[in-house]
């Protein structure tokens, strides 16, 4: 890693904590930004404010979900501006999911301009098939992507974007404003079906975490996977 590059992750890391400890009450335990243009993720780790880890005790993790989806909502565009601000990117748009049970998060932030870095996958992974399963998933949760695309960003992260995913009785509830509803019901069964077509056969390697968020605006979503090293 070049050390502009070093000081463009740490910039983000940094910027990222604090965020989330002035807005959440508490900061991430760590942070590993990855950067490959046009994609910015923003993993962390140790993130439960002690006001929602009294609600998870009470089984109210639904709860949890909905605020942080509404905090996020209200920070899209501070964020945004911060991105700019501290290292001249322009974000198009940003995405978020959280794991509560193991405590972490992601942020994806997409900027705007077209992709100019080159996505190479590892040689024992057949691209093509991967998409395969994606698409296999996306027909067990609700309809196969008009367009499904994926960046192998490095050894630890795989973002896909799927375009044209929403089916005729979701649009009608977000239409009708059920739209944080809709994103708490939908994320457990798309993490189930990824398992159901037994994704990591294809990565031959075990998949951590799977984070995903929408666009419905756009009929956008986007799943990021975390990967476990590669057993030898």
């Amino acid at each position: 890693m070049m050390p502009e590059e070093k000081t463009l992750h740490a910039e983000i890391s940094s910027y990222i904590s604090t965020l989330l400890r002035t807005n959440f009450g508490k900061g991430p335990t760590s942070v590993y930004v990855s950067v490959k243009r046009p994609y910015i993720t923003v993993h962390f780790r140790g993130f439960m404010a002690p006001m929602e880890a009294i609600l998870m005790k009470q089984n109210e993790s639904k709860r949890i979900l909905e605020t942080r989806s509404l905090m996020m909502n209200d920070l899209r565009q501070e964020i945004k501006l911060q991105f700019l601000k501290i290292a001249d990117l322009d974000i198009k748009d940003i995405y978020a999911d959280w794991d509560l049970e193991k405590k972490t998060g992601m942020i994806i932030a997409i900027l705007d301009e077209e992709p100019s870095e080159v996505f190479e996958w590892p040689d024992d992974i057949d691209q093509k098939e991967f998409e395969e399963k994606v698409d296999l998933a996306s027909l067990k949760a609700e309809k196969i992507p008009e367009k499904t695309e994926s960046f192998w960003l490095n050894d630890r992260t795989i973002l896909v974007k799927r375009t044209g995913i929403l089916v005729r009785i979701e649009k009608e509830l977000i239409r009708n404003g059920f739209v944080e509803e809709l994103k708490v019901t939908k994320r457990p069964l798309e993490r189930q079906v990824m398992q159901e077509v037994q994704i990591e056969s294809v990565l031959n390697r075990a998949v951590s975490e799977i984070f995903i968020d929408w666009n419905f605006d756009e009929d956008i979503s986007y799943i990021a996977l975390m990967l476990e090293p590669k057993s030898s």
